[in-house]
């Protein structure tokens, strides 16, 4: 007599019974406090004993005068941070496939993505060591060319490109191995049969390399719309200071003052309720897109 199916699969769902329970409780059990962004909340009453405030916290978060520029901020570093995050490990992909000496392939490419696996606290401190405007090693190769030196980390007009590059340069190593794979499923014999047709190097990548990682190109930028709310609250964190709030502060960071050091926890649960629906609306349409455009499917 054949086994019945869930004879064979049990163990499956009892080894997931725990990480199931785990995501219950640390992810949807602290979802019961979205009520604090209705209430002007004090802990000492609790979640169901402070009073109810409806929309005014929402309302007050609206008023403040620092909230469309955090917001414009945000923005503004997440759309570069995309942009620049495909470019670079795409660029990285490309120039390493061309490499044939396997062993320099392979050093090169775990040189660039080490620094994905340090946290922003110690890239942080190292930041603030090479970019100071006084013994700075960027500010002193300016000086060489006669540049005055730059502040960096305390110029408005610096700091977002700070944060973007910065950003690029710990993480694109990383993202290259996933391009790297996409190359490795390309037939080979379209490039025998575009060398034969007279195409060099150049041309084989534009006809041959970049349409056969269009797909995976199309997935992580359409599926990338779901972070643009996220600037990246450890990296913005480590680096700014009060003189760039007005370039380099972002939701999450205002939160933070709001939440933690103001107190002020039912309109820093507004806050991020509202980053939460927003995010939540663009990761239904970059699913849809990656749907559309990459065949993409959850199921």
């Amino acid at each position: 007599m054949p086994r019945k199916p869930w004879a064979n699969e049990w163990p499956y769902h009892l080894m997931l019974l725990i990480p199931v329970i785990l995501v219950l409780i640390y992810c949807y059990g602290p979802m019961v406090g979205i009520v604090i962004a209705f209430q002007q909340f004090i802990p000492a009453k609790g979640l169901f004993g402070s009073e109810w405030i409806g929309w005014d916290n929402f309302e007050f978060v609206m008023m403040l005068p620092d909230t469309y520029r955090v917001i414009y901020n945000t923005v503004f570093i997440s759309l570069m941070k995309i942009v620049a995050g495909l470019i670079a490990p795409i660029v990285a992909a490309l120039l390493l496939n061309e490499v044939r000496r396997t062993a320099f392939k392979r050093t090169f490419q775990t040189m660039i993505y080490l620094p994905h696996f340090l946290s922003w606290i110690i890239l942080g401190g190292i930041l603030l060591d090479i970019l100071s405007p006084s013994s700075g090693l960027v500010n002193q190769a300016l000086a060489v060319f006669g540049v005055e030196p730059i502040f960096f980390l305390g110029d408005n007009r610096w700091f977002p490109y700070v944060l973007v590059g910065t950003d690029v340069w710990k993480d694109f190593g990383f993202g290259t191995i996933v391009y790297m794979a996409a190359l490795t499923g390309i037939n080979p014999s379209l490039y025998e049969a575009a060398e034969i047709d007279g195409a060099n190097r150049w041309k084989q990548t534009l006809h041959v390399t970049l349409p056969g990682m269009l797909p995976i190109i199309v997935l992580l930028a359409t599926l990338s719309l779901g972070q643009i709310l996220n600037a990246g609250f450890d990296q913005v964190f480590n680096l700014y200071n009060p003189q760039v709030y007005e370039s380099g502060d972002i939701i999450d960071t205002l939160v933070y003052r709001l939440g933690l050091q103001q107190a002020q926890y039912g309109v820093a649960t507004a806050v991020g309720l509202f980053k939460s629906v927003v995010s939540l609306m663009f990761i239904v349409v970059s699913y849809g897109l990656a749907y559309r455009f990459a065949n993409y499917r959850i199921f």
